[in-house]
C-alpha cells in the first residue's frame, strides 16, 4: 500500500466553516468541520473560555464572535491539556486566571516548545498569523483532580480530571446544572483520535468510564459537531472507546507476533480506514498513534516527545512506502 499525500495536514488548506451554537443560556460552543472546538460560559460578571485555539489572530475571531453576545470579561481561561493548537491563543483573552491540570503545567515545561514546532509543521493552516503568538503559554493556577468555578445561583462549573488519556493532564469542563460538557480531545464526534501522547488503556477504560458517568446531554468534544443528546452523548464516547479498542487490537496483535512497527500500522489501518478514514485527521494522525501505541507495547509509559524532525522520520517510515 502506497500513500503519496502531503505530510500530515499540511496540505489542508482550505478554510473550513465555522458553526457558532448557544447550548443553553449563556453557554456557548463554536466547531469548525473538524478543527479544534472552543466554548465559553457566562457568569454573573464574567465568563469562562475553554480553549485559546493556536495563535492571538485566531482566538480574537472566535472572541469577535462571542462579544455578539456578551461584553462581560474573560476572568478564566481553561485549556484542556497542553498541545499547542489549544494554548498558544492565550494572549488574546486577557484572561486573569489560565487554568490547566499539574501535568500540564508539566509538560509544557519538558516539551512545550518542541509541540509548537512539531504542530505549526503538522497543521499550519491552523496558525493564522504565527508572529502574533508572543511565547508559550503558562497557567496561573493548576490542580490535580478538582475544581469548581462558582457562576451564581446554584450553577458551577466543574473541572474534572478524569485520568490519563488523550495525554497525562487532560481536563473536562462540566456544567452540572445544564449537563453540558466540554470533554476536549478525550472525546471526539465524528471525528479521528489524535493519540500520539496518550495512555492507551487508560483512556480506553477507566478515563473514558469517568467521562460518561458524568451523565451529561450534550457533549462538546475535541473536533466534530456537538452531540445532543444523551443517545449521541453515548455515541460519541462509545465511538472514541471503539477507536482505541481497534487501535490496541490490531497494533497489539502485530506487537505479540514480533512483527514490523509497518505491519502494525497496516493492520490498524485496514481496521480503521472503513469506519474512521473520511472524517478529519484520520490519515495525519494515524502514522503517530500507531508509533505511541508500540512504544507503549515496548515498556515506554510516558510519551516520548514529538519534534518536527521526529515526525518526519515516523511519516516517512509509515506512510511514504
Amino acid at each position: 500500500m502506497g500513500y503519496e499525500m502531503a505530510f500530515a495536514s499540511s496540505g489542508d488548506l482550505a478554510a473550513k466553516e465555522e458553526t457558532f451554537a448557544e447550548l443553553a443560556p449563556g453557554v456557548y460552543a463554536l466547531t469548525a468541520e473538524g478543527d479544534p472546538n472552543v466554548g465559553a460560559i457566562e457568569g454573573p460578571d464574567f465568563v469562562v473560555c475553554f480553549e485559546a485555539r493556536a495563535t492571538p489572530v485566531a482566538a480574537r475571531r472566535w472572541l469577535g464572535r462571542l462579544r455578539e453576545r456578551t461584553d462581560k470579561p474573560v476572568r478564566y481561561l481553561v485549556l484542556s491539556h497542553y498541545h499547542a493548537v489549544r494554548v498558544l491563543g492565550a494572549s488574546a483573552f486577557g484572561a486573569a486566571e489560565i487554568i490547566a491540570h499539574t501535568e500540564t503545567k508539566r509538560l509544557i515545561a519538558e516539551r512545550g516548545r518542541e509541540d509548537w514546532a512539531s504542530e505549526f509543521a503538522r497543521m499550519p493552516r491552523l496558525f493564522e498569523d504565527p508572529d502574533s503568538i508572543p511565547g508559550l503559554t503558562w497557567p496561573t493556577l493548576t490542580f490535580t483532580d478538582r475544581m469548581v468555578i462558582p457562576l451564581g445561583g446554584d450553577r458551577e462549573l466543574v473541572l474534572v480530571h478524569c485520568g490519563r488519556g488523550h495525554t497525562a493532564g487532560d481536563i473536562v469542563a462540566w456544567l452540572p446544572h445544564e449537563r453540558i460538557l466540554f470533554a476536549g480531545d478525550l472525546v471526539e464526534a465524528q471525528a479521528a483520535l489524535y493519540t500520539g501522547d496518550a495512555f492507551h488503556t487508560e483512556w480506553a477504560s477507566s478515563t473514558l468510564d469517568n467521562v460518561q458517568g458524568l451523565g451529561a446531554e450534550v457533549l462538546v468534544g475535541g473536533r466534530g459537531a456537538v452531540a445532543a443528546g444523551a443517545d449521541a452523548v453515548f455515541a460519541a464516547i462509545a465511538q472514541s472507546r471503539h477507536f482505541l479498542d481497534e487501535l490496541r487490537r490490531t497494533v497489539g496483535a502485530a506487537h505479540a507476533a514480533r512483527g514490523t512497527l509497518k505491519d502494525a500500522f497496516q493492520a490498524a489501518h485496514d481496521a480503521l480506514a472503513p469506519e474512521f478514514g473520511g472524517w478529519p485527521i484520520f490519515e495525519h494522525c494515524l502514522p503517530f498513534n500507531v508509533q505511541r501505541y508500540w512504544d507503549e507495547l515496548d515498556g515506554i509509559d510516558w510519551p516520548r516527545i514529538w519534534t518536527a524532525e521526529r515526525d518526519r522520520e515516523v511519516w516517512a517510515a509509515l506512510k511514504d512506502s
